[in-house]
């Protein structure tokens, strides 16, 4: 009797871990491609149906499988350990080799998928030495599920932040290792002559993956090497997004998951362009500021060149880039130390759940948000956010967002011109800058005001910015004018996305 209990805890501590490992993996993947890709909403959702396709011929599989269940069932749990704990750092291997990547991500999801759905029929067909058909099931669904649930709360609040996709994978490989070791050893009178080769095997695969985990730091570094063409000088992985500095001489870049965010060399031509175009249209005192992203403290370097701004808010989502920013010696020179000015207030929050919650209107709002390649980004383009925008400003007050580049994405960007117009905005005035880092670069300014571009009122020193090139950023050539056919991006509707993934398709950036 004892006995039997011990095999029955083995057997269900087992369904716990696969539950946890399943659902781990099925996140990692899915995280990862929408990290290289965008499109969260398509690769999560292809990611979940090869994934259960996969898993309903995995189970079907199970059913041919008659003889030496235990051992079978060991060495399931021995390749998915193996393939499970690898396939982020085959992703991330893959991807530099281009073509490759998507058919390595759909061949990996579906083996891990296969072998999952190869799991809990053979777990059920093992319980039933120990437990009727009810309570035998009962037990492995709900420990199953319980493991899920404890894998979805902790991927984002702990596996993210505190170890990345690449380091869980292999430890996750590893947690579902364990359920070899432990069958094993529990059920070792079962197994006579294979237990040797099994448990050799086992260990073998184990000190694979925990050599991968030593050598991790060391593989990103090479991977991260391989993809940005000058030295890094900073790297992390936060709970949102993959920052990674690099440096070239006297040009630092930052890239948030892959993507440009600034030059040093260029990155004033941007900033001048978002900031002191709108402001040298703006006719009323602007004294209350909220920026939207720009958590690089350089949008308000040049806010600060203002007098009359008593004070900037600066939302931003991810509090490690804003640390960054104030903390890094190459951020913080190049923001001119901006973000420790008594006059700025820092709120890490969602820009969407704040201008919700907001009860005090701003002069001016500025989103310096990155662009809309996925769908989290995508609603914060949308005519439901410009809406809320909208509803923050004061009644002479001034809007400008940036909205990727007119020449790249020009769906995109008639997209994003449009729906702030429909927020409504009385008066909206698309316009574009070149910076040579990004290329043509656009913008959108609105009020409900008039504004008369051919009269600028520039009150601050520029580099880029004065009022014989002011009027042409307002010029569009006729290959880029606007899309008159292009749909208002919608929060439930998020065609901006189509448009911009459209756009850059053919544009490495």
């Amino acid at each position: 009797m004892l006995n039997e209990q011990k095999y029955s805890a083995t057997l269900i501590y087992a369904a716990f871990i696969a539950g946890l490992c399943s659902i781990i993996y099925e996140l990692l993947i899915a995280t990862t491609v929408s990290y290289f890709l965008g499109d969260s909403v398509t690769y999560f959702s292809l990611t979940i149906g090869l994934y259960m396709a996969a898993m309903g011929v995995g189970s079907f599989v199970s059913k041919y499988i008659d003889t030496s269940l235990l051992k079978k069932f060991v060495v399931v749990e021995i390749l998915l350990g193996l393939v499970g704990g690898v396939s982020i750092p085959l992703l991330y291997f893959s991807y530099s080799a281009g073509a490759v990547f998507i058919p390595v991500y759909a061949l990996l999801t579906l083996i891990i998928g296969f072998l999952i759905g190869l799991e809990i029929p053979l777990l059920t067909r093992l319980m039933e030495n120990y437990k009727a058909l009810q309570w035998n099931i009962a037990h492995i669904l709900s420990v199953d599920y319980l493991g899920a649930l404890i894998a979805t709360v902790s991927f984002p609040f702990v596996l993210l932040p505190f170890f990345g996709v690449y380091q869980s994978s292999l430890i996750f490989g590893l947690v579902n290792m364990s359920i070899g070791f432990v069958v094993l050893w529990v059920f070792r009178k079962n197994f006579g002559a294979s237990l040797s080769s099994l448990n050799n095997a086992t260990i073998a695969l184990s000190l694979i993956i925990i050599t991968m985990i030593v050598f991790s730091h060391s593989a990103l570094r090479y991977w991260d090497n391989s993809l940005y063409d000058d030295r890094i000088v900073y790297s992390e992985q936060t709970r949102y997004q993959k920052i990674v500095l690099t440096r070239h001489r006297q040009d630092v870049r930052l890239f948030l998951n892959g993507n440009l965010q600034f030059s040093s060399i260029d990155e004033y031509r941007y900033h001048e362009a978002l900031i002191h175009v709108p402001l040298s249209l703006q006719k009323t005192p602007v004294q209350r500021v909220l920026l939207l992203g720009a958590g690089d403290g350089l949008a308000v370097r040049e806010l600060l060149k203002y007098p009359a701004i008593k004070e900037i808010v600066l939302v931003d989502l991810d509090q490690r880039m804003v640390r960054l920013a104030k903390e890094n010696r190459y951020i913080s020179a190049l923001n001119e130390h901006s973000l420790d000015s008594p006059k700025v207030t820092v709120i890490t929050s969602d820009a969407f759940a704040y201008l919700s919650d907001n009860k005090k209107l701003f002069d001016f709002i500025v989103c310096d948000l990155p662009d809309p390649n996925n769908t989290t980004l995508a609603r914060l383009y949308s005519k439901q956010f410009y809406t809320l925008v909208r509803h923050n400003i004061a009644e002479n007050g001034l809007f400008v967002s940036q909205a990727t580049s007119p020449y790249f994405a020009t769906d995109a960007f008639w997209s994003i011109s449009k729906s702030i117009k429909a927020a409504p905005f009385d008066y909206v005035l698309p316009y574009h800058a070149h910076v040579s880092s990004f290329g043509d670069w656009g913008f959108v300014v609105a009020s409900n005001q008039r504004l008369n571009p051919a009269k600028p009122d520039i009150q601050v020193p520029t580099r880029f910015l004065d009022k014989n090139n002011f009027s042409t950023l307002f010029v569009f050539d006729k290959d880029l004018r606007s899309k008159h056919d292009v749909k208002i991006n919608m929060l439930d509707q998020p065609i901006l996305l189509q448009y911009y993934l459209k756009g850059w398709k053919y544009y490495a950036r």
